[in-house]
């Protein structure tokens, strides 16, 4: 059984809770299962699980090796959702891929691989919502939801269409460019989150270049959480194990809360 992704995350937020959001690579070593547990046990609100495809579009240099290493060992689509059909937490967790992986699949079949990895939504960078129809009338009836990205440069219009049409949440994009780590949080990260927020009442997190608990809490300030994603991956790349990540997550968490 898979949780209401948007439901969930509302009432997190309508509690009065900054939502944090983390991106993991799905089979990038043998304990990354124990890094999805330790990231719930410090209090992350959803896990973004990263199906690791060769030609990526918008990640960046972390997450690209992240995904040459994992397929380099073995991973699929499938495998992962196996590994992740061991696991019960109580938050969403939701896949993050490329179209190129369900239309080679077969959308039902990818569908029925998602649900059996408990997956509660995806986001498909590549696919424009116009072609999105055939995928979302696959995806809605199993519960999966297929969220939709804005970013700085979505003119107003459209930024109203997608913001009506994305599933779970809305994922503003922080910054123009790839995923990775910066140095300072950009401008257009403080911007999104009320741009958005104008435009829909369905939570929306700010994602791409937040680094660091200080950054987190900027960008958090002015949306309803953030998705957090190279900066972790960097320091599983690294060698962190499930002590060091969650130790990091629950820096991000206390900086959300306030304390």
């Amino acid at each position: 059984m898979t949780i209401d992704l948007e439901q969930h995350l509302r009432q997190r937020r309508d509690g009065g809770r900054k939502l944090l959001v983390v991106y993991l690579t799905g089979g990038l070593n043998n304990d990354w299962l124990d890094l999805i547990l330790s990231c719930v046990d410090s209090g992350v609100d959803a896990i973004e699980i990263g199906v690791p495809f060769s030609d990526p579009m918008i990640d960046g240099v972390a997450i690209q090796k992240a995904s040459q290493r994992a397929l380099e060992q073995g991973a699929n689509p499938l495998q992962i959702m196996k590994d992740l059909h061991q696991l019960d937490v109580p938050v969403p967790l939701v896949a993050m891929t490329y179209f190129n992986l369900f239309h080679h699949s077969g959308l039902e079949r990818v569908a029925g691989w998602l649900v059996d990895g408990g997956i509660s939504g995806v986001i498909i960078p590549d696919l424009p919502l116009e072609e999105s129809t055939p995928w979302r009338d696959v995806a809605r009836p199993q519960g999966i939801a297929t969220v939709q990205l804005v970013a700085p440069s979505t003119p107003q219009d459209r930024a109203e269409v997608l913001c009506r049409e994305s599933e779970g949440f809305v994922y503003g994009i922080g910054l123009m460019g790839t995923t990775g780590e910066r140095a300072s949080l950009a401008d257009t990260a403080r911007l999104v989150g009320p741009r958005l927020k104008a435009l829909t009442t369905k939570p929306v997190l700010v994602g791409i270049g937040i680094s660091n608990p200080d950054q987190a809490a900027e960008a958090a300030s002015d949306s309803d959480g953030v998705i957090v994603g190279s900066a972790i991956v960097r320091r599983v790349l690294d060698g962190a194990g499930p002590r060091e990540i969650g130790a990091f997550v629950a820096g991000l968490r206390t900086a959300l809360d306030g304390r």
